[in-house]
């Protein structure tokens, strides 16, 4: 049965409530396993917003079942705000596409289509086959911002990868004497589990283990059920079995990458503490292929992967491009050149015309400061 569908709302009415969609998308952000987080409004066929939804935790149920629940009968006739294209394929639950057209949705709006190979533009066929209107484009940067994880990860095969690094004024991350300090303020880190939360994943190398026996959780009221899974890159796993990560591993997820031919009685130990440990490759000198991490990162399901480590991992990561966003925050404390710097050598012979990285916000928290950078997107 064909719906007849609503006068079309005006650009800046579209926008406006896909600007609705996006904020409950955000909620999603980190806590959707391998879905993406999708949000949907919907609109009744008065003009009046009758119900917001987001993909639950888990990645289910999706963002337009949630909303249509919210609705119920005041979903005939509406619109739906979506900000990916409904899923056209049936896994445990069935197509949200088929749900929008047997709740008698007539008008739906799409932010970006779906590039999983499942849906890639099934579901806004199943709509136009129904007799349902369809806007596609509305708010599309914002929806690829908030879903930039998922995409990558269809699209590339990798995370989307944001390196976060805390620094004194000079750009020092620590003493020269490699002592836990706090660089910046309760009110920065705080802010940091904040971002945490909103990752799917967090990776770091073994000398940060080794030097601070992090926990790498959320530990800021309200969100500790949001740590991200960790991922440690520890060639010859010298990973403490007693190392604070293990003590979290079950409930959070731990993930050791080592080389192939490391110590398997090491292995054992780990794995008995609660470590999932993988080998990877090596590259030519020898270190963990980062391009292999990467890859075995997103078969995971992670999506966003936020990155907190030494200079060197820093600076691995930055040579093969796999950094797409920066996340900087910074204390007015100076350290002087006998600290230990944030980013270790990159060979760098030459400055190109633009920078590959461009500011996209900033802020600051009590007398620290922080700025997000991004590189380019050639996704989505």
């Amino acid at each position: 049965m064909e719906n007849s569908p609503p006068a079309r709302a005006s650009l800046g009415e579209d926008r406006r409530w896909m600007h609705v969609a996006l904020a409950a998308s955000r909620r999603a952000e980190g806590r959707s396993g391998a879905n993406p987080p999708v949000g949907c409004a919907i609109l009744s066929a008065q003009g009046e917003l009758v119900a917001v939804g987001h993909t639950a935790p888990g990645g289910r149920p999706h963002a337009e079942t949630e909303a249509l629940a919210m609705a119920g009968t005041a979903a005939r006739g509406a619109t739906a705000y979506v900000t990916l294209e409904p899923c056209a394929h049936t896994g445990h639950t069935g197509p949200c596409a088929d749900a929008l057209v047997a709740a008698g949705i007539a008008r739906v709006v799409i932010a970006i289509r779906d590039p999983d190979p499942r849906v890639n533009g099934r579901g806004i066929e199943r709509l136009a086959e129904a007799g349902v209107d369809i806007q596609i484009g509305v708010e599309a940067e914002g929806a690829r911002r908030v879903m930039g994880g998922f995409l990558s990860r269809v699209c590339r095969n990798r995370p989307l990868v944001t390196w976060k690094t805390a620094t004194s004024l000079d750009g020092m991350i620590a003493l020269g004497d490699g002592a836990k300090r706090w660089v910046t303020g309760p009110a920065m880190r705080r802010y940091v589990h904040l971002q945490r939360s909103r990752s799917d994943g967090l990776l770091s190398a073994i000398g940060t283990v080794l030097a601070d026996d992090p926990e790498f959780t959320c530990r800021t009221p309200g969100l500790e059920g949001d740590s991200p899974h960790r991922f440690i890159v520890d060639a010859n796993l010298r990973t403490p079995p007693d190392a604070r990560l293990l003590a979290s591993a079950p409930e959070v997820g731990l993930t050791i990458f080592c080389r192939e031919d490391s110590d398997p009685q090491a292995a054992v130990a780990l794995r008995e503490a609660g470590a999932d440990v993988q080998s990877v490759a090596t590259d030519s000198a020898g270190r963990l292929a980062l391009g292999d991490v990467m890859q075995a990162v997103a078969e995971t399901g992670c999506g966003n992967l936020m990155v907190e480590g030494g200079g060197k991992l820093g600076a691995s990561l930055l040579r093969d491009g796999h950094v797409d966003r920066i996340l900087w925050t910074r204390s007015a404390h100076l350290i002087g050149h006998d600290g230990i710097p944030a980013i270790g050598p990159l060979g760098t012979t030459g400055l190109p015309e633009a920078p590959a990285f461009t500011v996209t916000s900033e802020g600051r928290f009590a007398g620290d400061r922080f700025i997000l950078l991004e590189r380019p997107a050639d996704i989505g």
